[in-house]
């Protein structure tokens, strides 16, 4: 059946404004970090006047942005390996055993997306309080408390799609490999693992994103020494003035490494995410 002529129109019209919807705050953000201060508080003008990158200078001398960045890349990145390498054999155990529980440990574990995760935030705060008076566990403060934060909220996620991911890979080819001397673990690390490679990338660049954005809790959880990328941005705020160069400056600096992560294993990601929703 042929399709009426206006539809593609109507096609490139919504296309169109979807992209001009997305990309225009990014114009906004690139062209007002290349404007000294000065022209930002003054009338707004599409086409900078004044092109200066001092902007991208000063971002490190106003704020220690360095040292959050830091902070952030090692929450980040230890919180996505942990969140993987538990999920990895949470989801193997689930997806090739039948055990008392399973469904219910399953549920569970999907279930605790329904909730928003502000619920979470002064149980955690309490009990991250709690053990450092009680046992002198000084997790609240502290990088560690953070990570453990993290996978609170991306570990049942990351279980959840790698069930479906292993479910997608035949058994035969465990068994393959047990016939030839490996043992569960032996078949986990030589066979499924690198076919389930696309879906534990996804899983990781997902673990990782949520760590590396996340406001609330970084905002609670953490103090000057341990404070995060997402939190530390809000100091080109002070009483007296707002720097918005520098703080659309460093809004494209801390992009940097999502975006190159996602353009560099984009592949990954959406071979993760549509083949374990295939079985």
């Amino acid at each position: 059946m042929r399709e009426p002529r206006w539809l593609p129109w109507a096609r490139w019209i919504v296309l169109g404004s979807l992209s001009l919807f997305t990309l225009l705050p990014l114009y906004v953000m690139a062209t007002t970090s290349i404007k000294p201060l000065g022209d930002v508080q003054g009338d707004f003008h599409w086409i900078p006047t004044t092109i200066s990158l001092q902007p991208f200078a000063d971002i490190w001398r106003t704020v220690p942005l360095a040292h959050y960045f830091a902070n952030s890349l090692i929450v980040a990145s230890i919180a996505a390996v942990a969140s993987v390498t538990i999920a990895i054999f949470a989801a193997y155990a689930i997806s090739r055993y039948r055990f008392p529980g399973r469904k219910v440990f399953s549920v569970t574990v999907l279930s605790t997306q329904m909730f928003p995760g502000i619920l979470f935030l002064l149980p955690l705060f309490m009990i991250f309080v709690n053990l450092g008076n009680t046992i002198g566990v000084e997790l609240y403060g502290s990088r560690t408390g953070l990570i453990i934060t993290y996978l609170t909220f991306s570990l049942p996620f990351s279980i959840w799609m790698l069930v479906g991911y292993f479910d997608s890979i035949p058994t035969a080819l465990d068994e393959a490999a047990q016939v030839d001397g490996s043992g569960p673990v032996g078949a986990l690390l030589r066979v499924v693992i690198p076919a389930a490679m696309p879906g534990i990338v996804a899983v990781t660049i997902y673990a990782f994103m949520t760590a590396w954005a996340e406001v609330l809790f970084a905002s609670v959880m953490t103090d000057e020494s341990t404070r995060t990328l997402a939190v530390g941005l809000q100091g080109y705020s002070t009483q007296n003035d707002v720097y918005w160069n520098q703080l659309m400056a460093a809004s494209l600096v801390v992009s940097v490494p999502v975006v190159a992560g996602f353009l560099l294993l984009q592949r990954y990601l959406v071979q993760g995410l549509t083949a374990g929703a295939v079985k």
